[in-house]
């Protein structure tokens, strides 16, 4: 079950949260649930593997601004560097980044 307990446990800074929630539990806790039907994860994975890198980083910003926005760090992180290396215009092989995002969504889901 979802609480401000097993968020802290898997990583995420539920105090700094809670800050931007207004310290409200229950509004932070469906804001993380709403996170969780997002399904832009898939879409930016399908948008790194035909290289449509414009597209994707418009996908990783958005994604970036709403975990980080939760303090939902260890989900947060992988997905700050692609958008970095997407900003940069960088070519290169995201699959471990993308990977870890999407083990890190699954961890979060499984909660």
């Amino acid at each position: 079950m979802l609480t401000v307990d097993t968020l802290r446990k898997y990583g995420a800074d539920v105090d700094e949260a809670l800050v931007r929630c207004m310290n409200r539990e229950e509004f932070y806790l469906m804001l993380v649930s709403k996170a969780l039907e997002d399904t832009r994860l898939s879409l930016l994975e399908e948008q790194l593997k035909e290289k449509d890198y414009e597209a994707a980083f418009e996908t990783a910003h958005t994604l970036k601004g709403m975990y980080t926005n939760l303090a939902l760090t260890p989900l947060s992180e992988p997905v700050v560097k692609i958008t970095e290396l997407l900003r940069a215009k960088t070519d290169t092989d995201y699959s471990n980044l993308i990977s870890e995002a999407k083990s890190q969504f699954s961890k979060l889901n499984n909660i």
